[in-house]
Parts: C-alpha cells; sequence; structure tokens
C-alpha cells in the first residue's frame, strides 16, 4: 500500500498533466458518490464537523476523503490548521487497501486542476489577461492551473477583499512571463479579463454580469453552500453555463440553485457538465461567446485523482 504526504502529492501532480488525465477520467462513469456529515459542539463556541465523501468506479476503485474541521485550532494557539484530510483508495475487484494520500494537498490539486479542465474546454483559445478573485489557498493553485491550461496568459491581477493579502500573494509568485500584481479595481480588472477565477466565501456576488467582455470566461469556485454567490443573476443569464458535475454544482452550490429558485435560469440553461463536455459536446461555439463554468467538486474528483496517483511511481 501506498503511502503519500502532501509533498510527494504536489510533486507528482503537475497541472498540465494533471488537466490532462482529468480531461481523460471524466471519459468514463463514476457510478457512486455520497457525502456524510457529522457535527459536534466544542467547548469554544464553535462548531467541529466529520466528513466523509466517497466515490465509486464498480469494478475498478474506490475511495474516500475523509476531513474533520476543527474551527478553534486557529484561535487557541495550537498551531494546528481547522481542516485535516486524508484519501484513501481501495482496489475495486478484491477490495484491497491500495493507498492512502494527504488529503489537503489533493483538495488543492484537484479543486485548481478541475477548474483548469474547464479552462482548456471552454475559455477563449488565446487568452492574454485573467483576474483572480481571492487571494486565499486556493488562489496560487488555481492561477497555476489556468496558466497550465491556457499558456497564452501573460498578466495576472489578484483582488481580495483585504488588500494586503493580494499584495502578498502577487509578491510571493514568481512565475516566468508573467507579470502578476495586485489590484484595488476589481470592476475595471473584470471589464478587461479574458479568464475570472473566483474562490471567496462571498454570500453577495462580487462579479457582476455587466462587467463580463465579449469571449470572456467566468470560473466560479467558492460558494460550496447554498447561501453564497460570488456572481450576480446577470451574469448567469449572459453566460453559457457549464458545470463540473450536475449532483454538487446545480444542487449545492449558490449561484445557481438561488437562481433556479428565483426563476432567473432554469436547469436546462446548463449545457452539459465536464462529464459531457470530455465526451464531446459542444463548448464554446463562438470569439465573442461568454463561457461559465461551476467548480463544485465533489468525491468523484478526489476519486480520479486518487487513481492518478496510484499509478504514480
Amino acid at each position: 500500500m501506498k503511502f503519500l504526504d502532501a509533498e510527494a502529492v504536489h510533486a507528482a501532480l503537475d497541472y498540465p498533466s494533471l488537466i490532462d488525465h482529468l480531461i481523460e477520467h471524466h471519459k468514463r462513469d463514476v457510478q457512486d458518490q455520497k457525502s456524510v456529515v457529522m457535527d459536534t459542539p466544542d467547548p469554544s463556541g464553535e462548531t467541529n464537523y466529520f466528513l466523509s465523501l466517497p466515490a465509486w468506479r464498480h469494478g475498478e476503485a474506490a475511495a474516500a476523503k475523509l476531513v474533520t474541521v476543527f474551527p478553534n485550532n486557529e484561535k487557541n494557539g495550537s498551531g494546528l490548521p481547522s481542516v485535516h484530510a486524508v484519501v484513501v483508495m481501495f482496489d475495486g475487484t478484491d477490495g484491497r487497501p491500495v493507498m492512502v494520500a494527504d488529503g489537503t494537498a489533493i483538495t488543492l490539486r484537484k479543486t485548481a486542476a478541475d477548474s483548469g479542465m474547464g479552462a482548456k474546454i471552454l475559455a477563449p483559445p488565446n487568452p492574454e489577461r485573467m483576474l483572480m478573485v481571492g487571494a486565499g489557498a486556493m488562489a496560487p493553485h488555481l492561477i497555476m492551473a489556468h496558466l497550465a491550461a491556457r499558456p497564452s496568459l501573460r498578466h495576472v491581477s489578484i483582488w481580495n477583499r483585504s488588500p494586503a493579502r493580494a499584495e502578498a500573494l502577487a509578491a510571493s509568485m514568481d512565475l516566468a512571463g508573467i507579470e502578476i500584481s495586485a489590484t484595488s479595481d476589481i470592476e475595471g480588472e473584470a471589464r478587461a479579463a479574458d479568464i475570472i477565477s473566483c474562490a471567496t466565501m462571498a454570500t453577495e456576488p462580487v462579479i457582476q454580469g455587466d462587467w463580463l467582455k465579449p469571449g470572456a470566461h467566468l470560473d466560479l469556485v467558492g460558494s460550496f453552500r447554498k447561501d453564497m454567490r460570488e456572481c450576480d443573476a446577470k451574469a448567469l443569464q449572459r453566460c453559457s453555463l457549464f458545470v463540473d458535475s450536475r449532483w454538487s454544482a446545480v444542487q449545492e452550490c449558490g449561484e445557481i440553485s438561488q437562481a433556479m429558485k428565483a426563476g432567473a435560469i432554469q436547469q436546462s440553461d446548463i449545457r452539459a457538465d465536464a462529464f459531457e463536455l470530455a465526451k464531446g459536446a459542444t463548448g464554446r461555439s463562438g470569439d465573442d461567446e461568454i463561457t461559465l463554468f461551476k467548480n463544485g467538486g465533489g468525491g468523484h474528483l478526489d476519486l480520479m485523482v486518487a487513481q492518478i496517483l496510484a499509478n504514480y511511481s
């Protein structure tokens, strides 16, 4: 059985090849995927969580990401992060445990590569400017994944509600041939951007549909709950809509679920998911078409990445 720590996971999963592998993996279905969430009060007043995200390709492989969320870790002086995770994979033919790997590293890589996959299929063919909205742990990985998907990118601007975090991230990234800078003008940069990627905890839109220029590609990552959203309904109405999976992105994420509830869009407006795109469904169909890819995540992606890692030596 293989044991891969975070360093080994990051070393194995370079974005150009990971994106290509994910596209190939989406040509095959995942038969079962679920999520199980348990919680208990913490003496600090916070709520602690234990999550299991299992997925199964029958006769091939099964995996589960096990996650704990203890918010008080970041406040009690322990020096521990609030989130810990491992991914465990089993052989799908005889049930043998095959691999245990660092789940936090897998989450960063698979989430960013999911968006990179969306950009490789849907973004304009030769974009030059990218706007990264958010400067948290996902942001540098999303930047690297989009650069892998669209190597023509030459300028990345970073906006964050806390300008200091955007400036720190811009200063920390040194990518050959890429100009990276922080910005306080989110509207101006959004209007100029060929690709916009959002990874925030916003519950009110940070991107307005009126800002999107013809031919732009909007990548939404952060809104993983029904009360969260990173763009307004106008953006959904202006864009050709695509999702990574219909079960997570449509039902659980706020932009789409809120817009559907309000009648701004219908489920039939979603043109395709990543499985359908990988199998040949039409993506971008014109130079001026504005595309939107909702990255909802899910245990099926952890399974796919675990299968990719299992073949790494």
